[in-house]
């Protein structure tokens, strides 16, 4: 793949800031200000798909009306024609690729809300972790502009890695749920200690036990649950 001396100095931008700590929100809103430049592109939108609400949450927007994207949130995500079909590919896809532009642009989701913001060639790229969604790039061009390449998506999938690296790492998976039949009855009793802010030596205390004893079935804890420290350990065994 070429890359011209501009792409280089842009990628070389995106890959900087995915490598950085912080808050993810605001990581996506900095990727998508170097991925504008990248793509010479106009509009960015990115959200995070919750499986258990069914929705797309989190938003952040660039160059978009904040209450044109307040209705996406309301209404138009529930009348989306193109996202999950995007969503599926887990990979860089022209929204062309799923739905021909002459017939997006006749539905309600193209008329009533792309086309408010001036949103008319789109690329969308959805990060998974296994199962896990971890959030999304919605990237657009305006009507005037060309529609998006091969290139583009190549260029895109070059930074599909660490985008998910990035995201893996500033939202880690919730410790595991910790069936209540894989504890012992001892093992529950100091894992509800554990949750009550007990020091081992409380916990010694209150079950007539020895210290080591606690430390012992605080191993045992940490291998069932697969996290080791202590506030972790009691929301896991606890199963919430």
């Amino acid at each position: 793949m070429v890359l011209s001396s501009s792409e280089r100095r842009a990628l070389a931008r995106v890959f900087a800031l995915l490598a950085e700590d912080g808050d993810e929100r605001t990581l996506r809103r900095e990727v998508g200000v170097a991925l504008l430049e990248l793509l010479h592109a106009d509009h960015f939108a990115s959200y995070v798909w919750d499986a258990g609400t069914r929705r797309f949450e989190g938003g952040i927007q660039l160059n978009m009306d904040p209450a044109n994207l307040a209705r996406y949130e309301a209404w138009y995500q529930f009348h989306d024609p193109i996202t999950f079909a995007l969503q599926a590919r887990r990979h860089a896809t022209a929204v062309s690729e799923v739905m021909p532009h002459g017939e997006l642009a006749r539905t309600e989701f193209f008329v009533d809300f792309l086309a408010r913001d001036g949103l008319h060639w789109g690329i969308n790229l959805h990060a998974f972790d296994g199962p896990r969604a971890l959030g999304d790039l919605r990237i657009w061009r305006g009507r005037g502009r060309r529609e998006f390449d091969d290139h583009d998506k190549a260029l895109l999938d070059l930074v599909e890695p660490a985008f998910v690296a990035a995201l893996r790492r500033l939202r880690p998976l919730p410790p595991p749920a910790v069936a209540s039949n894989a504890l012992s009855a001892r093992e529950r009793e100091v894992a509800a200690l554990v949750a009550e802010g007990c020091t081992d030596k409380e916990i010694a205390r209150a079950l007539g036990i020895g210290v080591s004893s606690v430390r012992t079935y605080l191993r045992r804890l940490a291998d069932k649950t697969g996290v080791h420290r202590r506030a972790a350990l009691a929301r896991a065994a606890a199963g919430r």
